[in-house]
């Protein structure tokens, strides 16, 4: 059948469907087909299998359901590749120098990063940079720009270079047309480009997005390099000044009593008796006495004493010996 034919005429997706299933070795299968071309499919008259299933529109919006190890694989690769991205685009101001991709994994695991599967890689990369920033010496490396403009109009460009703090490399050129390379932070690039392409109508064109190191071809993988030391926490003055009020307001209390003042006692509500000491008001809460008169105060009864207790006990026990022997 050709393909220039739609079939069936008119077809509106995912709206006339047909569910075709398959249950082997305890496992289902599910595909969405159109109703009337399954049978075509099956009797041989149909060749083309788009015309049959609904797939285009499940494979581009649908919810993707994988398997354990196979989610973890994906993360695992992801994080590789997010860890990768960091590692271009970062160096160690202290050394200036780029660091390993195994530097920039443990970096991530000590800050308990998260990849998220919903998200691309490079934009999870560039939030990563900016958490990073607050925890560890690490920079942006900057872009590395070649701007040609005409002579009349490189002491404006050398001008806004110098507002946005960027280093100049070199200046070479003929006399009509001079062109300037230097390093800029990445996040002025479009500000730089909008310049350099509108108000002076030049020519901008990105030489390098990582750090160039001279003499260097590539970048040693060391795995017992040493992790860099945490940036300081610095605390706020009115943290501190908060804590020396508290610790001035902070009044030690006495263990012992004084001579006018009463040891402190504690109470059983149930037995309506006090103890001084803790240790015996813990043990008297164990007591047969205790659970006795807790008894009686579920039947709402006056609490007794520890000797009625016992009494009232004795003769609870004397009556249920009778029972046994009555006739």
């Amino acid at each position: 059948m050709s393909r220039s034919i739609v079939q069936p005429i008119g077809q509106k997706r995912l709206t006339n469907v047909a569910v075709v299933r398959l249950k082997k070795h305890g496992m289902r299968f599910e595909i969405a087909c159109y109703p009337n071309t399954v049978l075509s499919w099956r009797s041989g008259v149909e060749k083309d299998i788009d015309e049959v299933l609904q797939s285009h529109t499940i494979l581009k919006k649908g919810e993707l359901q994988v398997a354990g190890k196979e989610r973890e694989s994906m993360l695992s690769s992801q994080f590789r590749d997010i860890a990768t991205i960091v590692m271009h685009k970062t160096f160690n101001p202290e050394t200036k120098r780029p660091y390993t991709i195994s530097m920039i994994e443990r970096l991530m695991r000590d800050i308990h990063f998260a990849v998220d599967p919903n998200s691309t890689s490079k934009k999870q990369a560039l939030e990563l940079i900016q958490e990073l920033q607050k925890h560890y010496p690490i920079k942006r490396c900057p872009l590395r720009v070649r701007a040609a403009a005409p002579e009349e109009q490189v002491p404006v460009l050398l001008e806004k270079l110098n507002e946005w703090k960027a280093t100049v490399i070199s200046q070479e050129g003929t006399a009509a047309q001079l062109s300037v390379v230097f390093e800029l932070e990445p996040g002025l690039y479009k500000d730089c480009h909008d310049f350099v392409m509108n108000k002076i109508h030049g020519r901008f064109e990105v030489l390098a997005h990582s750090l160039y190191v001279d003499g260097d071809t590539h970048v040693d993988y060391n795995d017992n390099e040493e992790m860099p030391a945490p940036l300081p926490q610095k605390t706020p003055e009115s943290v501190l000044e908060l804590n020396d009020k508290l610790q001035k307001q902070t009044i030690l209390s006495v263990t012992k009593p004084t001579e006018g003042q009463q040891p402190k006692q504690n109470k059983c509500n149930t037995c309506d008796v006090f103890f001084e000491d803790a240790k015996l008001y813990r043990e008297h809460h164990k007591s047969e006495w205790h659970k006795h008169n807790m008894k009686r105060k579920t039947r709402q009864l006056p609490p007794l004493t520890e000797e009625e207790c016992m009494a009232d006990m004795d003769s609870f026990e004397s009556k249920s010996d009778l029972k046994d022997y009555s006739f």
